[in-house]
């Protein structure tokens, strides 16, 4: 579904947040007021409910590299302990996760 999305928002960016019971991932939460651009995505926070399930986040970089920016890097700091960066074209070999300092770390799509 998050390649799905980020291929439909293609070239601007997708983003989400991510929602799991203990170490599984089951669901995407879209925030109203979310604006997609060519090289960001900017959360409405004060739109985020409190939601202890939401772990994280998930958007897209359309240029394909995977890697966090400084912006990122300060998303990632505030919002919660996993992220995942998706890149063109949306393959499932076309991402990495990373924990709330930028470090990868490994992510098994089940």
């Amino acid at each position: 579904m998050i390649m799905e999305a980020s291929l439909d928002s293609y070239p601007k960016e997708f983003g989400a947040f991510l929602k799991a019971d203990r170490e599984l991932i089951y669901e995407i939460a879209l925030l109203p007021g979310t604006i997609q651009g060519d090289r960001h995505t900017i959360f409405q926070t004060y739109m985020k409910p409190i939601d202890f399930s939401m772990v994280g986040s998930v958007h897209s970089h359309p240029s394909g590299v995977t890697l966090p920016s400084d912006e990122d890097l300060h998303m990632f700091s505030n919002t919660g302990s996993i992220h995942i960066i998706v890149g063109y074209p949306y393959g499932l070999n076309n991402f990495q996760a990373y924990n709330r300092k930028g470090q990868p770390i490994p992510l098994e799509i089940i």
